[in-house]
């Protein structure tokens, strides 16, 4: 895997580590060090003192010597000896000591495997159909463009302080198995006539107000694939609400501006950064036609899959809940090895699978497998849980004791299991999708389930219809009654998304209403969760971090100055004098806005107007003022007369700035963390790392 080396930063480890230390020395306030922790994938749980650290797998892939490094952390380091394979195909530990987490860093970091950007704003774990790269259907591998993607955004500026976090998919295909629709942005590669190239999707999401993603591009090609990412990731950036948080997901955007509107939006977007990026490399991939053969579905297959490759197999691994024990990935590890198989990846039906795995092999394997009680997935089994109450400070229920309770029965219905509305387990893209939640019922409050049906998220799906609330105590009986009812009721050939749609939502209330009714002589039955002794409650644990924390609006000016920078630098160098002039007033405006609002000033766009409020508010600096003054005017030229050498002179004065305007705002705020930020040549108190992205990314 030394394609994804780049993943991991030693230093950036060291300064966390430096970080933990402030904190634990009362030099840096909780909140500030919890931004810092959640942009290194560890997350707070509902136990005090161990947290969780969620480790990135692009794509989902990983090798023999990382699930090694993975099993020696979580049995040195973990209370708990147990992983767990998301939905987003990351894996995660759980249970770990605070003080432990930067030596667990840095011995991940040693198999090339990264934490960075796991939780908080940021742009979390890039999702991808699993099968790609060995999938008869496929028109490209997108293995490329994703990691194209993945060492594009990590630690770019623009994406270290967004509104909320943002997440995307691939999909190497029409069928779109990795289920763009509800994705910050997903991408699918499609054929149009003769020519081949990607489908974009933007604006999807669950948990709060789910959102089917509509589509922006229905045709980009290969060359324009990485700058229509960012122009919509720069929307995000730009206008999603930076103050409530529960509306700050790229979805509201699409409800603020109208479909159209946003897609306007976008386009003013590209064609800045089209301008700016005119000049970058981008990811190569080779295009065919693709097999007309079986969809192998959003996770593992559900039996040996014949690849692309003539004489070669994927062998699935059925993983129950997510759930893999150190003995379990060392034993794992030794069958990849011993096997020869390099290639594992983990899905987002939280199973595994080995690729390239030729037929005689196939019965060592489930000779081998079965010592460490693994096996291939069977009919049923398509259950997948979120951790709920067991260790998220957002659970509501316990999902991880109810979900091994269910099955989808003999027609192999996908159950999709959530502790809370959040809904990390997708329930409104299963067949049967719940999540838990608390309701009161005659004085009581007593545990539901929020029930979805018919949810699909690939190509031609929809998001689920929403039925009734259960009881957390009968939602087995719910469930049950779900799958007899279509069992009995639905037509020859007729799947169970048209069958939910045959019979609308008003059946699914019907149906289940004796269910959901509870008689005053019947409460004592439905207080208790599931593996609870006590009646149900909800825990105030402060709220869970999936929104992170919001950010110190100074650090998110200076960061989006740096974006601003990177698009000033490259338009200069090709010469577009005008454009790049236009980057260096937005870059003024944003620093001079941020400084002023620091001091509890006014914002004024204009940048004469905000150079006299620094004035007023700053009069201890008055170079900063001055300086921005002389920006106005510099910037305001006629564009004949601007050259290179004019240009040159102007920017490198305003680096200075920046690096002057930073070293106040450093003063005044001595926790403020602008590693990142700042003009690469500037070096600058408490700012070690000084890594501002080059828009370059091959």
């Amino acid at each position: 895997m030394s394609h994804l080396n780049y993943l991991a930063d030693d230093q950036e480890i060291n300064s966390f580590d430096q970080a933990l230390q402030d904190y634990q020395g009362s030099r840096m306030d909780g909140d500030r060090f919890t931004a810092t922790r959640l942009q290194m994938g560890i997350y707070g749980q509902r136990q005090e003192g161990v947290n969780m650290v969620r480790i990135k797998l692009p794509g989902g892939r990983l090798n023999a010597p990382q699930l090694n490094v993975i099993a020696d952390m979580l049995e040195k380091h973990a209370r708990h000896d147990v992983v767990h394979i998301t939905t987003r195909q990351d894996i995660q530990m759980h249970y770990v000591p605070l003080e432990h987490t930067p030596e667990v860093l840095r011995h991940l970091a040693t198999a090339g495997l990264t934490t960075r950007e796991a939780c908080g704003n940021t742009i979390r774990n890039v999702t991808a159909c699993s099968l790609s790269g060995v999938c008869p259907r496929q028109h490209v591998d997108v293995t490329k463009h994703l990691d194209g993607a993945v060492q594009h955004f990590l630690r770019n500026p623009l994406t270290q302080q967004m509104p909320r976090k943002f997440k995307i998919s691939f999909s190497a295909c029409e069928s779109d198995c990795a289920q763009g629709m509800m994705h910050d942005m997903g991408i699918v590669a499609v054929r149009d006539g003769m020519r081949f190239g990607f489908k974009v999707m933007a604006g999807g999401g669950l948990g709060h107000k789910p959102h089917e993603a509509i589509v922006i591009e229905e045709f980009v090609e290969e060359k324009d694939l990485l700058l229509v990412m960012e122009a919509v990731i720069s929307l995000h950036n730009r206008y999603s609400d930076r103050i409530k948080r529960a509306k700050a997901r790229i979805k509201f955007l699409v409800d603020k501006f109208g479909p159209e509107g946003f897609v306007q939006k976008y386009r003013e977007e590209l064609a800045r950064t089209k301008a700016a990026l005119a000049t970058q490399d981008y990811p190569k991939g080779e295009w065919s036609d693709g097999a007309d053969s079986e969809v192998p579905g959003i996770g593992a297959p559900r039996h040996v899959f014949e690849q692309k490759q003539p004489g070669y197999y994927v062998f699935p691994i059925g993983v129950p809940m997510g759930n893999l024990n150190v003995t379990q990935l060392r034993g794992l590890a030794q069958i990849a090895e011993t096997h020869e198989l390099h290639d594992i990846r983990v899905t987002q039906d939280q199973n595994m699978f080995l690729a390239n795995v030729t037929k005689e092999k196939i019965e060592p394997l489930r000779t081998a497998l079965a010592t460490l009680g693994l096996r291939e997935p069977e009919t049923g089994d398509d259950v997948v849980a979120c951790p709920g109450t067991s260790t998220c400070r957002l659970g509501i229920t316990s999902s991880t004791v109810l979900a091994p309770k269910l099955s989808g029965g003999k027609h192999d219905l996908k159950i999709r299991v959530s502790g809370c509305h959040n809904g990390c387990a997708q329930p409104e893209t299963g067949d049967i999708g719940i999540y838990g939640e608390g309701k009161r019922m005659h004085g009581k409050l007593v545990p539901h389930y929020q029930m979805y049906f018919g949810g699909d998220g690939m190509a031609h799906g929809a998001l689920a219809i929403k039925g009734p609330s259960i009881p957390s105590a009968r939602i087995e009986a719910a469930v049950e009654r779900v799958k007899s009812t279509y069992e009995s009721n639905h037509e020859a050939g007729e799947t169970f998304f048209s069958w939910t749609r045959r019979v609308g939502k008003s059946y699914f209330t019907d149906l289940l209403a004796d269910i959901g009714e509870v008689k005053p002589e019947e409460l004592a039955s439905v207080l208790r969760d599931h593996g609870k002794d006590g009646d149900f409650k909800v825990l105030q644990l402060g709220g869970g971090e999936c929104a992170g924390v919001s950010q110190v609006k100074i650090g998110s000016s200076f960061f989006e100055a740096a974006h601003e920078r990177n698009y000033r630098d490259a338009l200069k160098f090709q010469r577009k004098f005008e454009d790049s002039i236009k980057c260096a007033e937005e870059i003024a405006r944003l620093i001079g806005q941020g400084v002023t609002e620091l001091l509890s000033g006014q914002k004024h766009e204009d940048l004469t107007e905000q150079a006299e409020e620094l004035r007023r508010v700053l009069p201890t600096k008055p170079r900063l003022s001055r300086q921005l003054a002389k920006f106005a005017q510099d910037f305001a030229r006629p564009s004949e007369e601007l050259n290179d050498v004019q240009l040159t002179e102007w920017f490198s004065e305003l680096d200075a700035w920046t690096v002057e305007a930073a070293e106040f705002c450093l003063g005044f705020d001595r926790q403020l963390d602008l590693d990142g930020a700042l003009p690469l040549t500037a070096s600058v108190r408490s700012s070690p790392l000084q890594r501002t992205q080059s828009s370059a990314i091959l």
